[in-house]
């Protein structure tokens, strides 16, 4: 009991010391980067071939993104691997229906584990949009709470988080494979108030907040400002509270991120590889390969571990 005590007690002087404040040009992160720029670091990192061979002591990433109900039209486009990862807006406008078919694809993969989180266009994975904003919903994305129902009632679910059989959902939780702990969190700044909008700053932060100090690969939806987050407009849309939480707390080794088209690519800050893997382009076209990476398995792991995890945590659904 004494050693949980002391160890919550660190973990609560480290957020303490490295608290993030609000950055004052939190509501413009493009004049913000121009001033944070000067101290950053951002090089352009290559991408790991997905042809390289699997090694037993290191587990073998594949990261989609922004695949908008296109990647279930396409074959060989999923480069094999260990663990499939997707940062969101595997949807339109998330209607259960086009979620049951992204989950029936997961289920064609031969990836032993597939982590999932929701996106901005993922509307009925936010129960919140969808229970307390309905007239918002069907104003703004056309679905209808007859039409939403229906297709639940159909499918035989209550929400379509439980259409994921196929898959481990994240949202603002963690797991752990193999010793390497991922954490999945949905939001992002405000974005024409499509789901997982928040209020820069302040609202923001609350959920970067929650994100534990020991996590190796951090995926979100949105990116952190200076990453992968700069739009054909020539604006940024990235987070600073993000970027600061990722630097100066967790230092995670991949931060994996979407939401952006146009900002896909890795760059690294020489601490953490940061990963806009968003499939689709600018006009929704389905064009950027899957990005790969390695992760070298902690000592006391092995890959038999993957046989002994859950397809997915519906459980959590249920109660």
């Amino acid at each position: 009991m004494n050693k949980l005590s002391n160890c919550i007690t660190d973990m609560n002087a480290t957020r303490e010391k490295y608290k993030v404040a609000i950055n004052p040009l939190t509501e413009n992160p493009t004049k913000a980067w121009d001033k944070l720029k000067v101290k950053q670091t951002v090089k352009s990192v290559n991408p790991l071939d997905p042809e390289t061979p699997i090694t037993p002591d290191k587990m073998r990433f594949v990261f989609l993104s922004d695949t908008h109900s296109l990647v279930e039209k396409t074959d060989s486009f999923v480069p094999e691997g260990d663990i499939l990862l997707h940062a969101g807006d595997f949807t339109q406008v998330g209607h259960p229906q086009a979620v049951a078919k992204f989950d029936t694809f997961l289920g064609q993969l031969s990836h032993k584990a597939k982590i999932v989180i929701a996106g901005n266009h993922d509307i009925s994975m936010d129960m919140e949009l969808i229970k307390n904003r309905r007239d918002h919903v069907l104003l703004k994305f056309g679905l209808k709470e007859s039409d939403l129902e229906h297709s639940l009632d159909t499918l035989n679910v209550q929400s379509s988080r439980e259409l994921l059989k196929h898959a481990i959902y994240l949202e603002d939780s963690s797991i752990d494979i193999c010793g390497i702990k991922i954490y999945g969190s949905p939001w992002q700044p405000e974005f024409c108030d499509w789901a997982f909008n928040l209020p820069r700053g302040k609202e923001c932060l609350k959920k970067w907040d929650l994100i534990p100090d020991n996590t190796n690969i951090l995926l979100t939806h949105g990116p952190p400002i200076g990453h992968g987050d700069l739009c054909s407009s020539g604006l940024r849309a990235g987070c600073v509270e993000l970027l600061e939480t990722i630097q100066n707390r967790v230092k995670p080794k991949f931060h994996l991120f979407g939401h952006v088209h146009e900002g896909y690519g890795i760059t690294t800050d020489g601490q953490t590889t940061f990963i806009n893997g968003s499939n689709c382009t600018l006009r929704y076209k389905l064009e950027n390969k899957p990005i790969v990476f390695d992760f070298p398995i902690p000592e006391g792991h092995t890959k038999s571990e993957l046989d002994c995890l859950p397809v997915n945590n519906l459980e959590i659904f249920n109660h």
